[in-house]
């Protein structure tokens, strides 16, 4: 990504497009250019690298149209990866609670395999004090708050269907597997491959719940 050695200013596309060379997009379709222009950015230069003037090339459109959406590049970077984030869906019923939560915690692997997802795995690690709370904020409502409430369901199925104890309520159930994906990827560089989430889930997980 962003050592790639490609620079946003040097390109010659990098030079923003005048609004009345951008032909007749207007609202939703030149938004929807706008941040996929954004993130073909972001997952070629970076973070640092990118500029509104590239972004704007990219979308053939101008830089003002830009910053009448977006007041700053951090909050166009936001708005792309809110937007490219891939949602986690409903996980069918499986038959037991460890096959549930192993499905989707291989589907929360999965989202941070995106093209989004890598992007904002780049501009956490690329990005500064300042917008830092920002992105942590899109991951934590794109990805973490959406599974713990899948978590929640998914326990929940659990209990009625008798594998799963029924005082595993507590908040902090919902917890553990949103913690553990986020602290072996960044503390233990940890790529989660299918066999070390089965090896969470049997070894973790399970013994935690079982009725």
């Amino acid at each position: 990504m962003a050592g790639s050695g490609w620079s946003a200013e040097a390109a010659p596309q990098a030079q923003a497009v005048p609004e009345a060379a951008a032909g007749r997009r207007r609202g939703p379709a030149l938004e929807r250019a706008i941040l996929d222009a954004a993130l073909e950015q972001l997952s070629t230069v970076g973070w640092n690298a990118l500029t509104m003037e590239a972004v704007a090339a990219g979308a053939r459109t101008g830089k003002a149209a830009l910053y009448r959406r977006w007041p700053s590049k951090a909050d166009l970077v936001a708005e792309v990866l809110r937007e490219g984030l891939p949602g986690l869906g409903e996980i069918a019923d499986h038959g037991s609670v460890r096959e549930d939560l192993y499905r989707l915690t291989v589907r929360m692997r999965d989202v941070m395999r995106s093209r989004a997802g890598v992007a904002l795995r780049a501009v956490l690690h690329e990005c500064d004090h300042a917008h830092a709370d920002l992105f942590r904020e899109v991951i934590w409502k794109g990805l973490h708050e959406p599974a713990q409430e899948v978590i929640r369901e998914l326990v929940q199925r659990g209990i009625e269907r008798g594998d799963v104890r029924s005082d595993a309520t507590s908040p902090l159930v919902a917890d553990v597997i949103p913690a553990m994906l986020m602290y072996r990827a960044k503390v233990c560089g940890s790529e989660w491959p299918d066999a070390e989430i089965a090896e969470m889930i049997d070894g973790l997980m399970v013994p935690m719940l079982r009725a």
